[in-house]
């Protein structure tokens, strides 16, 4: 089914203790859709300036993206420079350049606005409720968001939290955005608010589904190598609505191979700078990569205890 992602396209600087790249490919649309391009093809719909190198944009379609509603303005494409430490759990802002995404305005195509399944990134929460108001009949409409639209933008936040069937945060913006310091409780709050379900992205330590209904816990992989978790969250949800818009279905059964599909996809990420690892890796990749995950949680069921 299709798949519609509204977000952002940039060029990022980061520099890690592992080393520094200079304006590569970066932005939550780029991260989600070359992810989700592993499973369904994908719309996206974002800002680029006079800037932004054709390379990437010819990378995009190559991998089935629909980049149609990119438009091109005048000025130069945003901009984000970053820092991270040994600890790798956050970044440090250097420098943001809004730039041409300043005055992002998200106008969908007739095509856009029959997408079963939408992804809104992380924009300002206004800009999310633009597009949910231009879409007819989707499925599920997902969103991500931030600290800054949680602490500035709370009130329109709130309504778009409100129109949305689940949530992607972090679990610092779980804490802030519900009050509650307890993870769980802080999803149950979240739920309250209006999404039927949220996911809490936790790095290191993997993801957590909460309905309200069902939980569910998906690890992260153990990895030698990281190098930069730039992108890792959108990356996520990229594995995550891919293997939704795939299925057609919201069970529980497929909600959990989507966690894992979601963890899988941010584990390649994280191994090298900006996109270059999914530039490599192979649907075959995925499915050993699945296998593994099957095996690192596998157990079998306790025999009975002796009194």
């Amino acid at each position: 089914m299709s798949l519609l992602v509204v977000g952002s396209v940039a060029l990022d600087s980061v520099e890690t203790p592992f080393g520094t790249k200079e304006d590569v490919l970066g932005g939550s649309a780029s991260f989600f859709s070359t992810s989700a391009s592993f499973f369904t093809p994908v719309q996206m719909v974002a800002v680029v300036g006079e800037d932004f190198p054709q390379a990437h944009l010819d990378f995009l379609q190559g991998r089935g993206v629909d980049i149609s509603g990119v438009s091109h303005e005048k000025g130069r494409t945003f901009r984000w420079k970053g820092r991270y430490g040994w600890q790798l759990n956050e970044a440090e802002t250097l420098d943001t350049q809004l730039n041409v995404f300043q005055s992002f305005s998200p106008k969908l195509s007739e095509q856009h606005r029959q997408a079963q399944y939408v992804m809104l990134g992380n924009i300002h929460p206004e800009l999310q409720a633009q597009v949910v108001d231009q879409v007819r009949a989707p499925k599920l409409v997902a969103a991500d968001t931030m600290n800054f639209w949680i602490n500035g933008s709370r009130p329109a936040l709130l309504k778009t939290l409100a129109r949305v069937n689940l949530l992607f945060v972090n679990d610092t913006e779980a804490r802030l955005l519900s009050g509650e310091h307890n993870i769980l409780r802080a999803a149950r709050a979240i739920l309250a608010m209006g999404p039927q379900r949220v996911v809490i992205k936790r790095g290191e330590y993997g993801a957590l589904l909460v309905e309200k209904e069902h939980v569910f816990a998906c690890p992260a992989m153990p990895l030698a190598d990281v190098f930069d978790p730039t992108g890792a969250g959108d990356t996520f949800a990229g594995g995550f609505m891919g293997t939704l818009a795939t299925s057609g279905g919201l069970d529980s059964d497929v909600l959990r191979r989507a966690m894992v599909m979601g963890s899988v996809m941010a584990s390649f990420t994280v191994e090298k700078f900006s996109l270059e690892r999914l530039k490599e890796i192979s649907r075959a990749d995925l499915h050993a990569r699945f296998a593994e995950f099957k095996r690192l949680t596998h157990f079998d069921d306790l025999p009975a205890l002796k009194a």
